[in-house]
């Protein structure tokens, strides 16, 4: 039986726990926060439960599969169910677009807005489904460790047109603008800018019509929650209120991690679910790192980062739906000032999530639930947020107000502001970024942080910043790939 620490509770972390656990290894996890979770923390505040953290669940057979290595059933656990409409997306004239895995109400709502397109759209489908076989189904849990198993797909991903960004890719079959921004924001779901990030990622449209939106009943926290009651309920233990301040390396391989109290906790292997750039750059000594050296890291790019103002309200808001996307006037201009500009526009795009729209458990009861999600640029912006975040605060209550929830300041129960600055210092993300390594095309696959540590030897990396990246789908397919790549435990059961 091997010993082995996972640093961070987020999916990542927990997947791979569960997994290794599964094998037959002795399995610790180390949390710096009080409970489980990482970016999927879980707070309740003046009876208001708030999902920190992802909302959005697609592929949920591979939260199932995880209960399913112990001989469990999820649905013993946690209670998961699809949502319809996936989103309500709102342009600035406040005209809507919504979208199920229905494809004849998919096209109903694509000819409200330009008939032309329902036959783009179907090309764009039928053009997606491969770039989903391969780059979700075929390739999403494979470690792309050494350049050649990199090159062996490059032919595949040029035939898939790989090189276009995202918005390039599905211009070529939707022309209305409006119908443009519906089918190329999925990229921001996962840190990515649509002009910028690879087509592969259109695949994610393509993804949430192949297995549906889900939410877990409690809220997304209650699939942490789950996973952790399985987790100790299997023989693994969980330190919380602990932080590892380094990793130890002797030899060129981890032996176990220093924590910030000063003790010393060996292992045979490390696993680390924080931040990749974050793990690199303050918990090995730069000694041990040829590859991942601190200037190579600093010069990858990083996800912008986010504004999240989650807050509850004395009254309802029926009109409102569960998942709401409002854009801004302004698309590809608003996307630069995030991403290249590093400049907070007087304009916003934002998502609203409204948990109470499918589970009133969320909220006291006649009351609802919010969280508004602005992206907003890393910290490598400069931008004092002590002084900026009440001010932006209130920019979007007013529009709020003005436009989508009347009176929200009269009936304003509770309220709780995250900025760039809490995703640096309470996370311990690099810039404050939120999904970690941005996914261009020269930082995916191979060219992204690998899942076993090119520096040092049994270190292993988990959760968005590591191939395949950011999202539910994607942090839970490196954790597949971390319990391959560490396997069974020498003599033990294993699975």
């Amino acid at each position: 039986m091997s010993r082995i620490i996972v640093i961070g509770s987020g999916f990542g972390g927990m997947g791979s726990a569960l997994r290794l656990l599964a094998h037959g290894h002795d399995v610790t996890i180390i949390e710096k926060l009080d409970k489980p979770g990482g970016r999927a923390y879980v707070f309740e505040q003046d009876g208001f439960t708030f999902d920190a953290g992802p909302t959005v669940i697609t592929a949920p057979w591979l939260i199932h599969e995880l209960f399913e290595l112990f001989g469990k059933r999820s649905e013993d656990y946690l209670r998961i169910i699809p949502i319809d409409p996936f989103y309500r997306i709102y342009f600035s004239d406040q005209s809507y677009f919504e979208y199920n895995n229905d494809q004849a109400f998919i096209e109903e709502n694509i000819r409200k807005f330009n008939p032309a397109d329902v036959e783009g759209y179907r090309a764009f489908m039928e053009k997606t489904k491969p770039i989903f076989e391969k780059g979700f189904v075929e390739l999403a849990d494979q470690p792309f460790l050494t350049i050649g198993s990199m090159l062996r797909v490059v032919p595949d991903l040029l035939k898939l047109r790989s090189h276009q960004s995202v918005y390039s890719f599905v211009s070529g079959f939707i022309k209305d603008p409006r119908l443009r921004m519906v089918f190329t924001f999925h990229p921001l779901l996962v840190g990515g800018n649509p002009f910028h990030t690879t087509s592969i990622y259109s695949m994610i449209h393509y993804l949430e019509k192949e297995w549906g939106v889900h939410y877990s009943m409690g809220g997304t926290g209650e699939v942490i929650r789950a996973f952790a009651q399985l987790f100790t309920g299997e023989g693994g233990s969980m330190l919380l209120d602990t932080e590892v301040a380094s990793i130890d390396v002797q030899d060129g391989r981890a032996r176990g991690v220093r924590l910030a109290n000063g003790e010393f906790l060996e292992a045979d292997a490390v696993v680390s679910n924080a931040d990749v750039a974050y793990t690199y750059l303050h918990m090995i000594d730069a000694t041990h790192r040829r590859k991942y050296t601190d200037a190579k890291v600093k010069r990858m790019r990083y996800s912008m980062s986010l504004f999240v103002i989650y807050f509850g309200t004395t009254r309802r808001y029926p009109e409102i739906a569960h998942h709401d996307i409002i854009l801004s006037h302004r698309y590809r201009e608003l996307l630069e000032d995030i991403f290249r500009n590093k400049v907070l526009a007087e304009d916003f795009s934002l998502y609203l999530h409204r948990p109470t729209s499918t589970d009133t458990s969320m909220a006291p009861e006649g009351c609802d639930t919010f969280y508004a999600l602005m992206p907003v640029p890393h910290n490598a912006s400069g931008i004092d947020w002590s002084t900026e975040a009440p001010r932006f605060r209130d920019r979007v209550f007013d529009f709020l107000e003005r436009y989508y929830l009347p009176d929200l300041r009269k009936h304003l129960a509770t309220e709780r502001v995250f900025t760039p600055d809490d995703f640096e210092t309470r996370l311990n993300s690099h810039l404050g970024s939120a999904f970690s390594v941005e996914p261009i095309l020269t930082q995916s696959a191979w060219f992204r942080p690998h899942n076993r540590s090119e520096d040092v030897e049994n270190l292993y990396f988990t959760g968005a910043g590591t191939h395949p990246g950011a999202g539910l789908p994607g942090v839970l397919s490196s954790a597949r790939i971390i319990g391959n790549l560490i396997g069974p435990a020498a003599g033990g059961a294993g699975t």
